[in-house]
């Protein structure tokens, strides 16, 4: 079975508002809402990756020094397994107000208490109670 390794960042700005996107129809678990990020390169660090992925995905300026670890998640889908490395992301509100999505993906900014209203990949339940137990 295939093996993915995966950056993951909840992106939080003002301790209260979180980042999610909507992903693309025609890729894995399409049509459901999940936290930005993407695949660990070989020789990339996790933050390197998500410091990468935010730019690229979401027009999303951060620093390797605004994270720091969540969880991680390692988890079997029937066609692949995937191993999400969960970050927490702290990011100023002048980055978050020039976020988009950049791949053409719908983006929002939500109250954190507003995410059981979104449906997210299955993998990501852990990383949803991780952060309404974090900012309750």
């Amino acid at each position: 079975m295939k093996s993915v390794h995966v950056a993951v960042a909840v992106v939080v700005v003002n301790d209260r508002d979180i980042l999610i996107a909507r992903r693309p129809d025609d890729k894995h678990q399409g049509g459901l809402w999940e936290f930005p990020g993407g695949k660990v390169e070989a020789g990339e660090s996790v933050t390197a990756a998500l410091v990468r992925e935010l730019d690229e995905e979401v027009a999303l300026s951060v620093t390797e020094q605004s994270m720091s670890p969540l969880l991680q998640i390692p988890f079997d889908y029937p066609d692949k397994s995937v191993l999400l490395d969960v970050y927490w992301v702290e990011a100023d509100m002048n980055s978050a107000l020039l976020a988009h999505g950049a791949e053409g993906q719908e983006v929002r900014w939500l109250a954190f208490n507003r995410l059981s209203e979104f449906e997210f990949p299955a993998a990501n339940q852990p990383i949803l109670d991780a952060v309404l137990a974090r900012l309750s």
